[in-house]
């Protein structure tokens, strides 16, 4: 129990367990002066699922502490700017009805809180075109900074759109070359335990017996570990968020130089919604539908009219069908053994989510590594119980999207107002912004996966209405929001005029590279 913990074996590759790799490796390289050993075992026979394209603006953290240059990223794994996502027809359906979910925070919003003051105007704009520039920078495919912003800088928030198979190799590669990760291609025949229970080594087909002291799950849906070995059950919240089937296909441009769309583009339709990304030479469609409500022949026929409305033939290329179910196991860390991604569990596309959660599962391992066993269930402990919170306000926000439609087309949208599909904490959260609008002390932890800056995006961005304080707002707050907005207006006008689009300034990257931080 107080020996230390001196190696590592990560089962799985693909983005997820590469992430962890990097980040763990940096970590470790930076922190201890006799780094531990980490290994990751591959399957050569296991295709990766490869559809999440979508980053958070976490990421550019997570890559600068591996070591990565931007320019290099960029260049390598096919990556565009992203800076929000823009939902259509998702409130009533009808043609003109959308609203973004940008990625910048309201003006002010560590001063004050401007939603009651939007919600007393009356001029039409919406609350997010209200208080960020980023609607204007998206509607205009523009980037998010310039050619001479240094690496991982920006002139307005962005994360990335990205090739997700390129990316694992480009990570493999990092991992490997750089921070000294082991890499093993084998497939993992059986496990072998120790007597409290602990995973002491695994026995691969052609390797033979891999030992280590700690092991993580990145063995995707398969679960090898957790699910299988552990039996660690799996929580459905299929209750919840009704989504369990995707078709996915890659659409090329037309021409060359096609705008990229500087944000996700998330399209309702009669049972789901289909998402739209744009990288440099393709953008990433798929429909994500709920069968109890559809069937694969109606779903393929809407991603079918969606492809068509930019000149393409979906029977001319290749369209995957990926299932899912959406939830997560009960516990995430068992004896000596942590599930990341995948293996942990799946909610669906929507909002990107899968990505960051490897991201701070790894940071949260890597931050907290124990120093040998007997520190190990306390850090498993608190792991699972903030991954288990994490997942829960994950499905809450998800399930905020649908619920607050007022669409009357279909029974699935209609069955997602059910007060029965709604998870109590949400409505909690529902029943108090009725009357005041969201705000960070709404929530149980300082740290959340969606702030109450998303929160509001959304709510009001679906209609949802606030009423007014019976109290009114003080003339003093009503002349500070009045100069945030017209901040806002300023920085707004400022950006336009300076950025460049989203297309120009990735061939610039690709050409001249940018300034290293």
């Amino acid at each position: 129990m107080q020996q230390p913990i001196q190696s590592i074996v990560i089962v799985g590759g693909g983005t997820a367990g590469w992430l962890c790799a990097g980040v763990i490796a940096a970590r470790v390289q930076a922190t201890q002066a006799n780094p531990i050993a980490i290994t990751l075992i591959e399957s050569p026979n296991i295709p990766t699922v490869g559809v999440g394209e979508g980053t958070w603006p976490t990421m550019r953290n997570t890559l600068k502490k591996m070591g990565i240059r931007e320019t290099d990223f960029i260049r390598e794994c096919q990556v565009s700017f992203k800076q929000g996502a823009k939902f259509s027809r998702w409130h009533t359906g009808k043609t003109d009805d959308e609203y973004y979910h940008p990625l910048i925070l309201p003006q002010g919003f560590n001063r004050m809180n401007l939603a009651p003051h939007w919600l007393t105007q009356q001029n039409g704009a919406s609350f997010s075109q209200t208080v960020c520039p980023q609607d204007v920078l998206c509607e205009n495919s523009l980037a998010p900074k310039l050619i001479t912003t240094p690496e991982y800088q920006g002139l307005a928030n962005y994360a990335y759109h990205l090739d997700a198979g390129a990316f694992a190799d480009f990570l493999k590669r990092h991992c490997t070359q750089t921070l000294g990760v082991r890499h093993i291609l084998d497939d993992v025949a059986s496990l072998k335990d120790s007597e409290n229970g602990d995973i002491c080594a695994l026995h691969t087909e052609n390797t033979g017996e891999i030992s280590a002291d700690l092991f993580i799950d990145c063995t995707g849906f398969k679960s090898k570990l957790i699910g299988e070995h552990y039996q660690v059950p799996f929580k459905s919240c299929e209750d919840v968020l009704f989504a369990n089937t995707a078709l996915a296909v890659h659409l090329p441009y037309h021409h060359a130089e096609d705008e990229i769309a500087s944000h996700t583009i998330s399209t309702a339709q009669s049972a789901g919604w289909i998402w739209d990304i744009g990288l440099p030479t393709r953008r990433g469609v798929g429909h994500v539908f709920s069968s109890r409500y559809t069937n694969r022949d109606n779903a393929y026929r809407e991603l079918e009219r969606y492809a068509a409305q930019s000149g393409h033939n979906l029977d001319s290329l290749n369209v995957r069908e990926i299932p899912i179910t959406p939830g997560h196991r009960e516990k995430f860390w068992v004896n000596n053994c942590v599930a990341v991604g995948l293996s942990a569990g799946f909610l669906e596309p929507l909002e990107a989510s899968a990505l960051v959660l490897v991201e701070i599962s790894a940071e949260f391992i890597a931050s907290q590594l124990p120093a040998n066993r007997a520190a190990m269930n306390s850090i498993a402990n608190r792991f699972n119980r903030t991954f288990r919170y994490r997942w829960d306000r994950i499905i809450d926000f998800l399930k905020l999207h649908y619920m607050l439609n007022e669409r009357n087309d279909s029974e699935f949208w209609i069955d997602n107002r059910d007060k029965a599909s709604i998870p109590d904490s949400l409505q909690e959260l529902l029943d108090l912004w009725r009357y005041q609008p969201p705000w960070d002390n709404d929530f149980d932890h300082a740290t959340e996966v969606f702030p109450a800056a998303s929160y509001q995006y959304v709510l009001y961005g679906m209609g949802f209405k606030t009423e007014p304080h019976p109290a009114g707002l003080h003339e003093q707050q009503q002349r500070m929001a009045a100069q945030e907005f017209a901040k806002n207006q300023q920085i707004t006008h400022k950006l336009c005029t300076a950025l460049p689009s989203n297309r120009e300034l990735l061939k610039k990257i690709h050409q001249y590279g940018m300034a290293p931080v």
